[in-house]
């Protein structure tokens, strides 16, 4: 795989700029889309089906900490932001991605965690077509449940290389935080949960040899510098646009669009291709 390559740099900005723009819309953090179509690139252009799932897990969550930071900053602006509710999660989340990126993942077959991936993308696009109300008295939990409640999203979003969102976003509405404020205040978690499973999986893969140039342990730093950048311009525009219209039929969509590759994630996982 050469980054010289004018057609791979092409998929690789497109598909920067779509996951950023969706990371800022619907607080995503793009994993969901970018993990089957990097899984895809990377089985193309050579590398084994198992590895290439788990390189596009880790290269996916390693563009996090850019769409973030990107993202959260023009959330932040409008007060979108629960600061308090980041403070209370984020010490879970930490040991969560770094127990998942530095030791389940690297354990765990590429088979096992693409039939994994596929289970959330679903569960995911469940949960946006499902528009259960809270109870009007439920609040978050204290200390001790927001650290637990950390722990599974830094986990889990590890394993599928997601920023989480799909967890926190139904969790914090579940907990009677407006829609508005859960994805703003996910978008703003994105970036710890990466950062603890990124170093996660520099860890695990350290004495990994290098599968393509430019690869490096379970990291494919040329992709993700493209992705990286190209991300980093459109989360704005998808936080501007998360304030300025009504996401409700967007979110449909775009849940039959995550059924359709959760599918397909699992078919390939299945069928061995």
């Amino acid at each position: 795989m050469s980054l010289l390559d004018p057609m791979l740099v092409l998929e690789l900005l497109a598909l920067g700029v779509f996951t950023g723009f969706l990371a800022g819309l619907l607080g995503i953090g793009g994993g969901m889309l970018m993990v089957p179509f990097l899984s895809f690139i990377f089985n193309h252009r050579g590398i084994e089906q198992g590895l290439a799932v788990k390189m596009a897990i880790a290269t996916s969550m390693a563009t996090i900490l850019f769409t973030s930071l990107s993202s959260v900053r023009a959330h932040h602006r409008r007060g979108a932001v629960r600061w308090d509710l980041v403070r209370q999660l984020v010490p879970g989340i930490v040991m969560g991605g770094l127990l998942s990126g530095a030791g389940v993942f690297a354990l765990l077959k590429g088979r096992a965690l693409a039939l994994l991936f596929a289970s959330f993308v679903i569960f995911s696009a469940t949960q946006m077509l499902v528009n259960r109300k809270p109870k009007p008295s439920r609040q978050m939990p204290g200390p001790m449940g927001s650290g637990a409640a950390g722990g599974a999203i830094g986990l889990v979003s590890g394993l599928v290389g997601a920023g989480g969102a799909f967890i926190s976003v139904p969790f914090m509405t579940w907990c009677n935080v407006s829609m508005g404020q859960a994805v703003a205040t996910s978008a703003a978690l994105g970036f710890p949960i990466s950062l603890a499973n990124t170093v996660g999986y520099v860890i695990a893969g350290w004495n990994l040899p290098a599968v393509a140039p430019g690869a490096s342990g379970y990291l494919m730093l040329p992709a993700l510098g493209v992705i990286a950048v190209a991300s980093m311009l459109t989360a704005p525009l998808g936080a501007r646009f998360a304030h300025a219209m009504d996401t409700r039929h967007l979110k449909r969509v775009f849940a039959v669009l995550l059924y359709g590759l959760g599918s397909y994630m699992a078919w390939r996982a299945l069928s061995g291709a």
